[in-house]
């Protein structure tokens, strides 16, 4: 008999959804664990049948890893919208995969794509402040180096419901140039935080999300790679 593990893991390592997803839908009645409505706590192995929303899932034991470097220009989505170009049009790859740190539209540089669920939560999950390095350049007739600086460190109110942010460490770089390193998640955030100091972010640029490095990977390139 296979070695059985929590249901919600089960689904994640199947390359379905996140854990927290996973989650969700066995709140909501969505799982059943052959042929009965699955419950929170419920355990599962290789021998039974698990159906989310009708349809059984087998869990896929090949785990993926992929760097990419996002170009401008590109979404980052599992969904694909007429005209818009997507970053899985740069990766030749079958299995369904996740996006772990979502860059907006404009931005550039590193994304991670992979079919495991854990890692994709642990990466994700606000609680475990996972480090993300990035390099922009802003333009500004009045930009007060230190006074941003500090106050980057101290926190910003970028407004609705995100409010008050911070980033972990700023470095400047000379040139309007600086290396920001994010443990927050805010959408659009480096953009948003700058903009309340009448900045306009020119370049931004991700190179590194956890211990994962962006390298020497050209745009739209991208290197399969292991978890290790």
């Amino acid at each position: 008999m296979n070695k059985k593990t929590v249901l919600q893991k089960f689904i994640a390592d199947s390359g379905l959804c996140s854990r927290r997803k996973a989650e969700e839908l066995i709140r909501v009645k969505k799982v059943k664990i052959n042929g009965k409505i699955a419950e929170l706590g419920m355990k599962a192995g290789l021998e039974d049948k698990v159906e989310v929303d009708g349809r059984p899932i087998k869990i896929n034991n090949k785990k993926i890893y992929i760097l990419l470097n996002k170009p401008a220009g590109y979404t980052c989505t599992n969904r694909k919208f007429k005209g818009e170009k997507n970053i899985f049009e740069l990766v030749d790859i079958k299995e369904r995969l996740f996006v772990v740190g979502r860059l907006d539209k404009n931005s550039r540089g590193l994304v991670l794509l992979t079919n495991d669920g854990e890692l994709t939560q642990e990466l994700t999950h606000p609680k475990n402040r996972h480090e993300k390095e990035y390099i922009t350049q802003v333009t500004s007739n009045k930009l007060q180096i230190t006074k941003l600086l500090d106050l980057f460190k101290e926190g910003v109110d970028i407004g609705g419901e995100d409010g008050i942010v911070k980033v972990k460490n700023i470095e400047y770089l000379g040139n309007n140039k600086f290396k920001i390193i994010l443990t927050q998640g805010k959408k659009r955030q480096i953009r948003r935080m700058f903009k309340t100091l009448d900045c306009e972010v020119l370049n931004l640029l991700r190179v590194r999300i956890g211990k994962f490095k962006l390298e020497e990977l050209e745009e739209g390139e991208y290197l399969i790679t292991h978890n290790t």
